[in-house]
């Protein structure tokens, strides 16, 4: 196998069911990468990332260059072994993390200049350099140096921006060297206006990538102007390869977007709603710091089978919380990437048997009712 390979299963409508080769494992998508920004996903061991059923997570390349170093992790074998997670690994190329310093970095035709926010060095990232980084880390899939747009942004603006991207974007293909089971998706943006979106989508397409990602969304637009763009653009990608919708989000966020035929998500969201003792679950959203928790004993979601729903009731979690305990994050983290896996295969299932449709909306209702107490 040379690069990716993606086979399209079925179809629901706009929703798709397919399947991604890499160098690390298989993947069937519609599928959820957690964020692993610093070769960690925070508050699990690769071995509880694993048992969620994640098939893939996400690391970040500006961030693994500054600390440790991507030759440091070449010498070590690689991020996958480095980090001990033997399964698929995308990196983001850093674009967005440069971007949102705005006050430390300068773009250019040539890339990007900036001060690093762990100790003031300077630094250049170009789009050559940035593929050369994530050939160093072992990546199965890279991705382009990009500039993400700001929101909101004047429409010449944005055209802008879109341009250097798409032509980054083909220093990028040049620079990639293809391996079996490693491929390079290219980044559409645009903002929010739809023919910004369309055209580059066609120049990328022109390029030629393994796989397309919409960015530059999730950003402030909402989420109304986001699934907007988002049906603008997934339709002008090829049918024959993944499409993967970058920082996005909330499980009505990606089933609105699965119904627009996106492929893939990451977002920070289900480990950073762990930490601060946020749960999702098929009753909707939880705040286990809530005092309506402390007496109670059913399981945070009696339908999941994840560490924290088997052992534990409603009222120690509160306890944990309140308590400022390193376990209640570590199983509400746990507990919340579970969710999201148990979420997409759900999504797969139902795709696959022609109920897409209602099974999202179904999730979409139970998401706003929100918990319900026991007396309630």
């Amino acid at each position: 196998m040379t690069g990716l390979r993606f086979d399209l299963l079925a179809t629901d409508a706009g929703a798709r069911l397919g399947r991604l080769e890499t160098a690390h494992g298989t993947i069937d998508t519609p599928a959820f990468m957690p964020v692993g920004t610093a070769a960690s996903v925070k508050a699990m061991t690769p071995e509880a990332v694993a048992a969620t059923g994640a098939p893939i997570i996400l690391a970040n390349t500006y961030h693994l260059m500054l600390r440790p170093g991507a030759e440091r992790i070449a010498r070590q074998g690689g991020l996958h072994r480095f980090m001990n997670w033997p399964r698929a690994i995308l990196t983001d190329s850093g674009g967005y993390q440069v971007w949102s310093l705005a006050k430390l970095r300068k773009i250019d035709e040539r890339g990007v200049a900036f001060r690093s926010h762990v100790d003031g060095s300077r630094h250049t990232l170009t789009p050559e350099s940035a593929v050369d980084i994530q050939r160093l880390l072992g990546a199965d899939i890279a991705m382009v140096l990009d500039e993400c747009t700001a929101y909101p942004v004047a429409e010449e603006d944005a055209r802008k921006s879109m341009e250097l991207s798409m032509r980054w974007a083909e220093r990028c293909k040049a620079a990639f060297m293809p391996s079996p089971g490693h491929g390079l998706f290219g980044i559409v943006q645009g903002s929010v206006f739809p023919d910004l979106r369309v055209r580059s989508a066609e120049t990328l397409q022109r390029i030629g990538f393994d796989g397309y990602a919409i960015g530059g969304l999730s950003v402030g637009e909402g989420q109304e102007a986001m699934l907007a763009t988002v049906e603008a653009t997934a339709p002008r990608l090829p049918a024959d390869r993944p499409r993967y919708l970058m920082g996005v989000g909330k499980p009505a966020d990606i089933l609105g977007a699965v119904r627009r035929g996106i492929d893939m998500f990451d977002c920070v969201l289900p480990t950073r709603s762990g930490r601060t003792d946020q749960a999702f679950t098929r009753g909707g959203a939880v705040n286990l710091r809530n005092a309506r928790h402390r007496d109670d004993p059913r399981p945070l979601d009696a339908a999941c089978a994840c560490p924290a729903c088997r052992g534990y009731s409603r009222a120690y979690l509160h306890h944990l919380a309140n308590a400022k305990e390193i376990l209640g994050l570590m199983l509400l983290t746990w507990h919340n990437l579970h969710y999201y896996q148990d979420l997409m295969s759900g999504i797969r299932d139902a795709i696959r048997a022609g109920t897409f449709a209602a099974f999202a909306d179904s999730v979409v209702r139970a998401e706003a009712e929100g918990d319900v107490a026991p007396n309630d």
